[in-house]
């Protein structure tokens, strides 16, 4: 369960009850404040990284290996929007439970992450084989 849909509110109404004990009507007007300039901050953020997202190729990122090395298990799905700047590519059924998204870079190289709860599961990078150099000639042989 995710406690902090229930805690979050439990707070921040008991910061206003609190203010209103200690400063009276005063004290809910600044707590007030404080929790809706806190509340805008985070819908701010939220619009600005939907907006760089939506100016790229869906599934699209620089670097797959990078996106890689910086993925950590727990990031939100917010978090990992703003880190490749693209939405995901989904891979798995709308609103189930986990949540799968893809980002491939301009070498084939994909990174698959796995959401439960809007949080970072697991990431996995796949690269592809490279191919087998053909060994140059210049021209040349060694007979005589």
């Amino acid at each position: 369960m995710n406690f902090q849909k229930i805690f979050v509110p439990i707070a921040g109404a008991a910061a206003v009850a609190m203010a209103y004990r200690v400063y009276g009507w005063a004290g809910v007007a600044v707590v007030a404040t404080v929790v809706v300039m806190w509340v805008l901050l985070h819908f701010t953020r939220m619009m600005q990284v939907l907006k760089r997202a939506a100016d790229r190729p869906v599934g699209y990122v620089d670097s797959a290996v990078m996106l890689n090395a910086k993925l950590r298990a727990g990031h939100t799905l917010l978090h990992v929007l703003a880190m490749t700047r693209s939405l995901g590519a989904r891979q798995s059924e709308k609103d189930v439970q986990p949540e799968v998204f893809r980002w491939t870079d301009g070498s084939q190289s994909h990174v698959t992450c796995t959401f439960v709860g809007g949080k970072l599961a697991s990431h996995v990078l796949f690269r592809p084989a490279l191919p087998d150099p053909v060994p140059a000639t210049d021209g040349s042989s060694d007979a005589p």
